[in-house]
């Protein structure tokens, strides 16, 4: 099977973003705040602010939230969240590379409410897998892949000049 152009799905993304809010709903001291989940989604976070003109981003570490953590522990290339803005009462957009079953979303929400309230959160994300376990859906998103193999995961890569690829690979047996 042929993985998508992460490319394209990012453009794709970023054009759905743009038609949805007005130019200023980045840039505001007080406007919309994007927060990536660790790794990809921080990855895409940060190419969006940049693209957007967002002044607040930050990223999201979902390690300690998520409901496989007893059996998993944390991860040893995990990063601490760092949000540099206000949470309670800021509208948020979440950012993942790939949705699959929402585990990871309703992870990444518990850690966004350890910090506050927001007002609203939206997701985008690069790929929807498809397979969803919890009632989650992305408001943006570049594009859908159904993989021949469900146990494989779809992994985001960033090459050195901040350019987006997408790879196929079985997943670790636990």
């Amino acid at each position: 099977m042929n993985t998508p152009d992460a490319e394209a799905l990012y453009r794709a993304v970023l054009e759905q973003i743009r038609a949805a809010y007005p130019a200023d709903t980045f840039g505001a001291p007080d406007g919309m705040a994007i927060a990536g989940i660790h790794s990809g989604g921080a990855w895409l976070a940060e190419r969006l602010a940049h693209d957007l003109g967002a002044t607040q981003w930050g990223v999201v570490n979902v390690a300690l939230h998520r409901d496989d953590y007893a059996k998993k522990g944390l991860h040893s290339q995990a990063s601490p969240t760092a949000l540099p803005f206000e949470v309670e009462g800021r509208r948020i957009l979440l950012v993942d590379d790939v949705l699959h079953t929402g585990r990871t979303v309703r992870a990444a929400l518990n850690e966004l409410y350890d910090y506050g309230r927001p007002a609203s959160v939206e997701l985008a994300v690069l790929v929807d897998r498809g397979g969803r376990e919890l009632p989650v859906a992305a408001r943006f998103t570049g594009g859908e892949m159904r993989q021949a193999d469900p146990e494989s995961t779809l992994v985001l890569e960033r090459a050195d000049d901040g350019r987006f690829a997408l790879r196929i690979e079985p997943r670790e047996a636990h």
